[in-house]
């Protein structure tokens, strides 16, 4: 589902190269949920940022379910994107000028035919906002704006999902029930489920840990899960 071949990424500034990431090779196969890990500065987040065309590589290649993305051009990349792809930001990234409903929804206007709207509502009711499908992101919580970008990332239906740090900002019961919310579709969809952390709980859900270093992968492990909700482990 994801295939990455001698990534690198570096910044210029001024007379020096910055090196960001150091030559990653990966490959993700369909319906893995794998945990990404690593100190502050290891590259978790630039890397996660990659696979999901949110920047370009400057050395190497990327392919999303064989599609390459890391040559094709902003609009290309677009149609990729909102076809093949999840993604849910630790910082909501909400537009404030749209209702939660209008939120989840956007996605399917631009990238699906038809009404989604009936899809929309379906996915906040599952995520337990029935009764907020018409507040804007000023009048939500952290915890109802983390599920609204949840229900956003889902509307498409997509084979793959990324998420950096999406309980970061939350206390633990909301942590708990975005993190349950995403393994749930990881296991019954057979969504592909790629996942920044630095939580070790949360890393010992996943199928698999890749630990990140200096820009380097310096540990991939599989590990052993049950199929046990997280509201239950944690």
């Amino acid at each position: 589902m994801i295939e990455v071949r001698g990534v690198r990424k570096w910044i210029e500034h001024l007379d020096r190269r910055v090196e960001i990431l150091r030559g990653i090779d990966l490959s993700i196969p369909a319906g893995q949920f794998v945990a990404i890990v690593g100190a502050s500065g290891s590259g978790k987040s630039t890397l996660l940022g990659l696979l999901a065309g949110l920047d370009t590589p400057s050395e190497g290649e990327i392919l999303l379910d064989n599609s390459p993305i890391h040559s094709l051009d902003e609009g290309a990349l677009a149609r990729i994107r909102g076809r093949k792809l999840g993604f849910v930001f630790q910082s909501y990234q909400l537009i404030p000028t749209l209702t939660a409903l209008e939120n989840v929804l956007l996605p399917f206007e631009l990238n699906a035919w038809g009404d989604g709207i009936e899809r929309a509502r379906s996915l906040l009711r599952q995520v337990g906002l029935e009764q907020r499908m018409d507040h804007y992101p000023v009048q939500l919580s952290g915890g109802e704006q983390q599920r609204v970008a949840l229900a956003r990332a889902f509307i498409m239906d997509p084979p793959i999902v990324m998420a950096d740090e999406p309980t970061g900002n939350l206390d633990s019961a909301n942590g708990n029930r975005v993190l349950d919310l995403l393994l749930r579709r990881n296991r019954d969809a057979g969504t592909t489920l790629v996942l920044v952390t630095h939580d070790p709980q949360i890393a010992a859900l996943a199928h698999r840990r890749i630990t990140l270093r200096d820009g380097r992968i310096v540990e991939d492990v599989q590990t052993i899960r049950d199929e046990q909700p997280a509201l239950e482990r944690l």
